[in-house]
């Protein structure tokens, strides 16, 4: 369920430090090892910006469907098309199923949707900052 709630400027700042971290982690990490934990913490950073910018605007997932609804809520803004929402939302069932029932991520999942995966951290990145301002 999205609910409103207070702008958090300082909790959103805390959020884009461990973004920074998450991407520091994937860019030094061994794709080809570690194929799963690095596709697990690309939906981590996408989940934790797209949480950044609902928050900035005043909203907050919450409940069993957080997740899945927060991703939801970014298909109302224009910067996003519908693709793109559902390669998220895919990411986030793949990410489920390796952290909730214990299945690998193909290496061939991260080689074909890396690209796209870097492109949308792109563009939820400037949404972001453009409502830092």
């Amino acid at each position: 369920m999205i609910i409103k709630t207070i702008p958090d400027k300082e909790k959103v700042n805390s959020i884009i430090n461990l973004i920074k971290i998450r991407k520091e982690f994937v860019l030094s990490s061994d794709p080809e090892k570690f194929t799963t934990v690095v596709v697990e913490n690309y939906y981590e950073i996408i989940k934790e910006l797209a949480t950044a910018i609902l928050l900035l605007d005043g909203l907050k997932a919450i409940g069993e469907f957080a997740h899945k609804e927060l991703i939801e809520e970014l298909a109302k803004y224009k910067e996003f098309e519908e693709s793109e929402i559902k390669i998220m939302d895919d990411l986030r069932i793949k990410r489920n199923k390796s952290s909730y029932e214990g299945k690998p991520i193909e290496k061939s999942y991260l080689e074909n949707k890396k690209e796209y995966l870097s492109k949308i951290i792109d563009k939820l990145e400037n949404l972001l900052n453009k409502k830092l301002k």
